[in-house]
């Protein structure tokens, strides 16, 4: 497929699927497979695997490679898939980034989380990776790994060959109008945050990226649609209906809240892998009420008899 037609199929909600595991630290690839079914059967436009969320620094490259195989063969070519390869080791980077592209995904990359490195050397970076892969790659700008990319040096890392789109984490109001306003139609641009996506949808982006599908998968859904269809009150209302889960993640943090979410659902959260740690006692009890106080909301009730 040629870039141009993959850069176009870059657009809507894409679920950024949080990776099951056991207690013990293994995949729970049952689990996987479960949750890239659901949201594909519910309509969602896209997948992001082993993200920031997906806990790829707890992984081996080697189980990356699995994780990108698995999760591939589950999609079976339905939606386009993103699949982080990024890592502070370039020789990581390039391996993952040439299976991505070879699976038929997306690799998506952020530049190289080490310390003191210059705007110049993180565009030379991205001009040489674009190398490794046939099916373009998603520039990840993520301000959790330290490093922050301004919005003259994503525009300067645009003009690459094979960059096709950005998952942008920088939510700051004039970047979100400086990227829209000068790289709209040259990128696809993505909100990377389901906590704020209305403003980046309204200035132009062309889609989000939801950690929270994988909790609220129909609710968040519905939330995205009616911003499409230009139900901004519907929208607003329902992205307003799960706050007091947003609250409970900032207190705990992701993905284990996410997890913790899924859990107390049915659905195969799983846990998380260590420095992180799965939630419990009161901070499950947050959890559980939050998602009571989301389900007893008059808009949800009302989408989803609507439904």
């Amino acid at each position: 497929m040629p870039l141009d037609e993959r850069a176009a199929r870059l657009k809507g909600i894409f679920s950024i699927v949080v990776t099951p595991f056991h207690k013990d630290g293994a995949f729970d690839f049952v689990g996987l497979a479960e949750h890239i079914e659901r949201v594909i059967s519910l309509g969602y436009d896209g997948l992001l695997i082993g993200g920031t969320y997906g806990e790829f620094p707890a992984m081996t490259a080697q189980e990356r490679a699995e994780l990108f195989l698995r999760s591939t063969d589950a999609a079976n070519k339905r939606v386009p898939v993103l699949l982080c390869s990024a890592s502070s080791d370039l020789r990581v980077v390039r391996e993952l980034t040439e299976l991505a592209s070879d699976l038929g995904g997306i690799p998506m990359i952020t530049p190289p989380f080490v310390s003191e490195i210059t705007d110049g050397q993180i565009a030379q970076f991205f001009a040489d990776i674009t190398h490794h892969s046939r099916t373009g790659i998603v520039i990840y700008n993520a301000p959790g790994i330290g490093i922050t990319l301004s919005a003259p040096l994503i525009e300067k890392i645009a003009g690459v060959p094979g960059v096709i789109g950005i998952k942008q984490g920088d939510l700051t109001p004039s970047v979100i109008d400086a990227l829209a306003g000068r790289l709209r139609g040259r990128l696809r641009l993505f909100c990377a945050s389901d906590l704020a996506f209305l403003g980046p949808m309204a200035a132009g982006f062309d889609g989000i990226s939801s950690t929270n599908s994988c909790a609220l998968p129909s609710l968040i859904l519905q939330s995205y649609r009616a911003i499409e269809r230009g139900d901004l009150k519907t929208a607003g209302e329902l992205h307003r209906a799960w706050f007091p889960l947003r609250e409970v993640i900032r207190r705990h943090g992701q993905p284990q809240t996410t997890k913790a979410a899924m859990n107390a659902q049915g659905f195969k959260g799983g846990s998380v892998r260590a420095p992180l740690r799965d939630l419990e006692g009161t901070a499950l009890e947050e959890v559980e009420r939050a998602l009571k106080t989301t389900a007893a909301n008059p808009a949800v009730r009302a989408s989803a008899r609507a439904a």
